[in-house]
């Protein structure tokens, strides 16, 4: 196997060409930026700043953060702020619901915050906020991008109950890095979350962020870790450091060498691999809507 290179990273120059985004256009996109403007509704496409916005938005995707927006853990690569979160909102699931209607969301994506402060992790509310979407906007469909629920299964099959079309759990790095990365997180736990997802039948999704100093063989092994454990869909993307107090960018990963993970893990027996240096979790989301 031939090792392709990456491009070390300098903290004191500007970002590859690669790494440039087009400016949002299009009839689609305007129509959901208006509502957005107009209910001042919130999704994480637009205060995550996601690159792909304009893209998603353009096909009827939409992401939405739910449970509010304090995190009881502390990943080294992550902006949401750490703290203890407020009260939870038993208004929330409504309120989202009404957002998907109002703008026309064709495949939502749900996330949320580590919840461990709370006894069901806030399982409850995130089996009432797919109900609510489900009533508001019956042709709507859903994919949730969850946590790992500290490994209470009971909390994760509360979700999974509820039967989104796609359910997601991000390992995020690799192995090595995970105690540097994921500080609260365990590699394995996240492996034995996508492999009880898996067992439902449903389609199983994970991603890894590239950058953060692991090497070509982590990654692979990363890769089929995720297969091993049932997981049918793959996003890999370029890390990229919200703050200088977070961790650092080691590597810009080239786009010949996402190119060449998205083989490797076709080959593996993955049913779609989105690989790329702006490949976010929810990017093309609508497209893994694939029949069994």
């Amino acid at each position: 196997m031939i090792e392709l290179p990456v491009v070390p990273a300098n903290q004191t120059q500007r970002k590859p060409d690669w790494l440039r985004v087009k400016l949002p256009v299009g009839k689609e996109y305007a129509n959901v930026r208006g509502l957005v403007d107009t209910h001042k509704l919130h999704t994480i496409c637009e205060s995550g700043n996601c690159p792909n916005m304009g893209e998603c938005w353009g096909a009827g995707t939409a992401t939405f953060m739910i449970l509010g927006n304090i995190c009881t853990r502390s990943c080294s690569f992550c902006a949401v702020a750490t703290g203890r979160p407020l009260a939870v909102d038993l208004e929330e699931p409504n309120r989202v619901a009404n957002s998907v209607k109002l703008m026309q969301v064709k495949h939502c994506v749900i996330t949320s915050v580590d919840r461990d402060d709370l006894k069901d992790g806030g399982s409850t509310i995130w089996a009432e906020t797919i109900n609510a979407i489900r009533r508001e906007s019956p042709t709507t469909t859903l994919e949730t991008l969850l946590p790992d629920f500290r490994g209470i299964w009971d909390n994760l099959d509360r979700v999974l109950a509820v039967r989104p079309e796609v359910v997601s759990h991000n390992l995020e790095t690799v192995r090595r890095l995970t105690k540097e990365v994921r500080i609260q997180a365990k590699y394995d736990r996240s492996l034995e979350c996508l492999s009880r997802i898996a067992e439902t039948g449903l389609r199983t999704k994970s991603g890894i962020m590239l950058g953060l100093g692991e090497y070509e063989e982590d990654v692979i092994q990363a890769m089929q870790d995720l297969r091993d454990a049932g997981v049918h869909i793959l996003t890999l993307g370029q890390y990229l450091q919200p703050t200088k107090s977070h961790h650092p960018v080691i590597d810009w990963i080239t786009p010949e060498k996402f190119t060449f993970y998205k083989q490797i893990g076709l080959d593996m027996g993955f049913r779609y691999v989105e690989s790329g240096p702006l490949v976010r979790s929810s990017y093309h989301a609508e497209k893994h809507l694939f029949d069994f």
